[in-house]
């Protein structure tokens, strides 16, 4: 029997293994420089891996998934089995179905840890071609669960399961890193391991597989909460995760130590630019002292027009780093901060403010270098009486900010970045910032 691999990362080069060790001719592509297993036999294309093969195993990635099997479609064996086994949304299982011929094409789901079981790990299969392909599995001495139905409904089951092991991974992982802030990581491992089955093995593959895929589940997790949305549940601990996996990845590019000090003296243009324009703040809210420049962490507040009590709280819980951002209704008629709060507010580390409405005392918080964006200056004070709300989600010149998203201004305003997509952020920003200075430098060659 031959059997082509698509993608040689950890998991299909465990299922090009098993294959081989079970006396198949296999045929690997990966146009990554991914180590080819021992036996494997490595296509330079994947047209041509996929030549004469019985059996098609797709393991690319979600991302990946639809152009992959678009790209082999035409060049499948009548009587091959094409099983698809990325972690994606029904809806692009059927779609890659469609392309592929629904007779041949399996939905596979893994459920479990692939690393640890190997091409044993149990799987879900649905669509026409279950039947072929749950044979191959229990071949590989793997728990096959055929559900046949029709393609995306062994995807729906694996998302269904998805939101709470992802969650969970995260969740291990926050618990984590919060132990050892606290000086007790050991205490805190100790009392997950005692409510895990798996004790400290089970501990320790959750957090370290979620470390080490942070961007697969990211995209799995999003997928599953679209799942979840479209069966009319609210995700709200599963778009958490989503977002708590996204955080991971980008810190594997980006060091969060790092990013703050990167950042600095990238224009707040171009990541707008990057980004599509989205998380612009309106140009009403504009810095109060030429060359003003901040790059930091949202500290939020939420007060009543014309009154800073919240924003005093605020000021007292608030670290290095941190932006005070603030939702001040749009109101001008009442500063929300003056030199004095500005003082206390640098002497925590803070490093500026960003206000949806008015400020004063502007020449003062130049002189000390205190950054400052609003809607407008007024010398009127504000009212001390409350309510009013630290570190929720607020609404700022059009823009939602959540607490701890990055906040980059300048002098031509301010741009907000979910903190879950700061790495790309940075990375995007640097690339327009890079490509601008090669266009302005042809420019002044005379060669544009």
């Amino acid at each position: 029997m031959r059997a082509s691999v698509l993608g040689l990362g950890e998991a299909g080069s465990l299922y090009a293994a098993g294959l081989v060790e079970r006396g198949w001719t296999v045929t690997g592509y990966d146009p990554a420089d991914n180590a080819t297993p021992e036996g494997v036999a490595r296509a330079r294309t994947p047209q041509a891996a996929v030549r004469d093969a019985d059996v098609v195993l797709s393991l690319v990635g979600g991302r990946a998934a639809e152009s992959a099997a678009d790209s082999v479609a035409a060049f499948l064996e009548p009587a091959s089995v094409f099983a698809d086994m990325n972690a994606t949304a029904p809806a692009v299982k059927r779609r890659i179905a469609a392309a592929i011929g629904e007779d041949r094409f399996a939905d596979v789901s893994v459920i479990g840890s692939v690393p640890t079981y190997g091409a044993a790990t149990t799987v879900v299969i649905s669509g026409a071609g279950s039947a072929p392909a749950a044979r191959l599995f229990a071949a590989l001495d793997a728990t096959v669960e055929d559900i046949a139905g029709a393609p995306g409904d062994a995807s729906a089951r694996k998302l269904l399961r998805s939101t709470f092991m992802k969650g969970l991974g995260a969740l291990i992982v926050e618990s984590s890193a919060a132990g050892r802030a606290a000086g007790a990581e050991e205490w805190v491992r100790t009392q997950i391991v005692n409510e895990l089955a798996g004790g400290a093995a089970a501990l320790d593959r959750l957090h370290d597989g979620t470390l080490r895929h942070a961007a697969r589940r990211a995209g799995e997790s999003a997928a599953a909460a679209d799942l979840l949305d479209a069966l009319g549940q609210r995700p709200v601990m599963t778009r958490a995760a989503a977002e708590a996996h996204r955080a991971l990845a980008d810190a594997a590019l980006v060091p969060d130590g790092d990013l703050l000090d990167r950042f600095s003296g990238l224009a707040v243009a171009n990541i707008g630019d990057a980004r599509d324009r989205m998380g612009m703040l309106d140009g009403g809210i504009h810095a109060l002292w030429r060359g003003a420049r901040l790059v930091g962490r949202a500290r939020t507040v939420w007060v009543r027009s014309g009154d800073n009590q919240a924003l005093h709280r605020a000021i007292e819980i608030s670290r290095p780093g941190d932006v005070l951002v603030v939702n001040g209704q749009g109101d001008t008629t009442r500063a929300l901060l003056g030199e004095l709060m500005a003082e206390r507010a640098k002497r925590r580390g803070v490093v500026g403010i960003v206000v949806d409405g008015a400020l004063r005392d502007i020449g003062e918080l130049e002189a000390i270098g205190f950054a400052a964006w609003a809607r407008a200056v007024t010398p009127a004070g504000p009212y001390k009486n409350g309510p009013g709300q630290v570190d929720v989600p607020v609404a700022v010149g059009g823009v939602v900010v959540c607490p701890g998203d990055l906040v980059v201004a300048d002098d031509d305003g301010v741009i907000v970045v979910p903190a879950a997509e700061a790495a790309a952020g940075l990375l995007g920003g640097r690339a327009v910032e890079a490509d601008e200075a090669r266009r302005r430098a042809a420019i002044l060659a005379g060669t544009a």
